[in-house]
């Protein structure tokens, strides 16, 4: 799944200048390849520049795409939203409460925009393949998009080589109603599907984790399994941190003047 501008951006002039309202919602856009093809229409602002622009450089520019995020504050150490929802697990419709993991596990809530789609599938299978991996670490995965359960369903029994999913080793959460997507602040309004959210939520049910790429990103399941660990590490030792890009094993370092020194010395 994928968004992009439908026109290419053009040279901006040194004395442009654009005002935001501090009212506004707040507006990200990054670059993408010119043959970035998707949904998303946003006309970026162009300064007044001559037009006699070749054939050549014209296809070689790169357009923008961006999506209004959420002005809601951030959710990281707040509880989760609860929800209660339809999915598809095992090729069977089941229930899935969030509020019934609390005190049993961590969750991995992670939101996608729309099935049979492109990104999309590569990011679900990759997180079914190293499951284990995440059940090791008493962590539930669960995935949500807008689509319904039948759509999931028929997602599931489609073969990887044809663009499918194959079996899952987690739910796919149907949020039809767009209800989990909005309360989590993913839900982009006037195309109603969500972006790339990624929530970590720790067995208290308070979200300790989240990040949110455009539509045309995929997410790192080393990089989340990465930062599990690190939160379930300063937990386990409310004494310590976890420096940058710290692993299982690595030194971690006191949160104090005095203590940090040690790890600042053996690096």
């Amino acid at each position: 799944m994928a968004c992009s501008a439908s026109s290419s951006t053009a040279l901006l002039s040194s004395t442009s200048r654009a005002s935001i309202s501090p009212k506004s919602h707040i507006s990200q856009s990054i670059s993408v390849p010119s043959a970035f093809n998707g949904l998303r229409n946003c006309k970026p602002f162009v300064s007044r520049v001559a037009r006699s622009i070749s054939t050549r450089v014209a296809q070689s520019e790169r357009r923008r795409f961006a999506v209004c995020a959420s002005s809601e504050l951030p959710l990281v150490g707040n509880q989760a939203p609860d929800f209660e929802a339809e999915a598809v697990f095992d090729q069977e419709f089941i229930k899935v409460k969030l509020s019934e993991y609390i005190g049993k596990k961590y969750v991995i809530l992670f939101f996608y925009p729309l099935d049979f789609t492109f990104v999309c599938p590569t990011e679900i299978t990759a997180f079914s393949d190293r499951y284990e991996e995440f059940e090791k670490v008493n962590t539930e995965v669960l995935g949500v998009s807008v689509d319904s359960v039948f759509s999931h369903l028929a997602w599931v029994q489609t073969e990887r080589k044809s663009g499918g999913l194959g079996d899952l080793n987690y739910p796919l959460i149907s949020d039809v109603t767009k209800s989990i997507s909005k309360s989590y602040n993913v839900l982009i309004p006037d195309q109603g599907i969500a972006l790339r959210g990624l929530f970590i939520i720790d067995k208290e049910g308070v979200i300790q984790h989240s990040t949110i790429n455009n539509l045309g990103i995929g997410r790192s399941v080393d990089e989340t399994l990465r930062t599990l660990q690190a939160l379930q590490y300063v937990q386990e030792n409310p004494d310590e941190v976890c420096p940058a890009g710290w692993k299982p094993g690595e030194k971690s370092m006191k949160p104090d003047p005095k203590g940090s020194k040690e790890y600042f010395a053996s690096i």
